[in-house]
């Protein structure tokens, strides 16, 4: 296979981000594929720097080794955590009666979490609140995410004071900004980074609600044409949902993907544009479109399971995601740096044509 260059975009989704794992474990297989920059949002933002930092650790089969490592490193700390380091966490903010807290272990975790997440604030811990993530991100085997080499990052997190999308690049995307973009409101205090452009310390949240993920950063002539967006969030739910739980569920996926699909049909427009020949003095690129999803498994899974992972259902999405990669690989490397595998004028045609009538 001829050498390639690619740019991926990788979308939060909390515990599912374990599928991304995956199919950048499958992608990392491939000596023949180059990845030119990364841009990341909440889950895709510690995948995202966990494969940053990897690939700058080492050149060729040693970069993609040590990025594998880091990537494995993540997950298998985050299995942990979910399986304990969490529940000990909330326990030992909150303590409860050994009776209680059996319960907790005996009943869904994510029931009584995203329950007591709707009566009790982060910022009601006082000194005993502490982001888990800082340790997960530290205890990485290559935790340089500010490295000159390897592909450029870039880490999108949601300005609490404007509601605006801030996208950390360069020496900025460093361990800070990673815990910014996975800054869930209801578990985790807002993070907050000094900002140059207005001089002041800023609070950030999950970049999710801005970005998930940000593509514009990959626009760049500097970077390659495509875009491999890693979906985790699902866009088509056939089933309609009913109980409380479902409801909140899939308003959750529609808000997380909103920004994704605003920002795919503005790509829709400018095609349209080159199409039409009328872009031929202009800077803006004919950007493709990549995808590498599993709408079957994430319609399996509820927004809620995105809470409280557990190491065996990591390991089975880990496996979803390779196995994704792989079909991916199969059906549409030879479209990479020549075409879209994604048809957007499809896509948004249909919505047309229901808005239409």
């Amino acid at each position: 296979m001829e050498q390639k260059r690619i740019n991926l975009a990788l979308q939060g989704g909390g515990a599912h981000g374990a599928f991304t794992w995956g199919v950048l474990d499958r992608l990392l297989d491939e000596t023949w594929l180059e990845v030119a920059a990364i841009s990341g949002t909440s889950a895709g933002a510690l995948n995202g720097a966990a494969l940053k930092a990897g690939l700058a650790a080492g050149r060729g089969r040693a970069g993609q080794q040590a990025a594998r490592d880091n990537l494995d490193a993540l997950w298998s700390e985050v299995g942990t955590m979910s399986d304990n380091r969490v529940i000990r966490w909330i326990n030992s903010l909150m303590p409860m009666g050994r009776g209680f807290q059996r319960l907790t272990e005996v009943f869904s975790p994510a029931a009584w979490l995203d329950n007591l997440t709707r009566l009790v604030s982060p910022y009601d811990y006082g000194p005993f609140y502490t982001n888990p993530l800082a340790a997960v991100l530290r205890g990485l085997p290559h935790p340089d995410f500010t490295a000159d080499a390897g592909p450029d990052l870039f880490v999108a997190a949601t300005n609490v004071r404007t509601g605006q999308i801030r996208v950390f690049t360069g020496a900025e995307a460093d361990a800070h900004a990673v815990m910014a973009s996975a800054c869930l409101p209801t578990l985790f205090q807002a993070v907050e980074i000094h900002d140059p452009k207005t001089g002041r310390l800023e609070a950030y949240w999950d970049g999710g609600y801005a970005g998930n993920p940000a593509l514009y950063p990959l626009y760049p002539s500097r970077y390659p044409d495509d875009v491999v967006i890693v979906a985790l969030n699902p866009m088509i739910r056939e089933t309609l949902p009913r109980t409380p739980v479902e409801i909140s569920d899939r308003v959750n996926e529609v808000s997380f993907n909103s920004s994704l699909m605003s920002q795919l049909r503005a790509i829709n427009f400018v095609k349209r544009l080159h199409l039409e020949n009328r872009l031929t003095d202009s800077p803006m690129k004919n950007v493709l479109i990549h995808m590498i999803m599993d709408d079957a498994l994430m319609n399996d899974l509820s927004a809620r399971s995105k809470l409280m992972p557990g190491a065996h259902k990591l390991a089975i999405m880990k496996g979803a995601g390779r196995v994704a990669a792989d079909t991916f690989l199969e059906q549409h490397a030879d479209k990479l740096n020549k075409a879209d595998s994604v048809d957007l004028s499809a896509m948004f045609k249909r919505s047309f044509d229901h808005a239409t009538g």
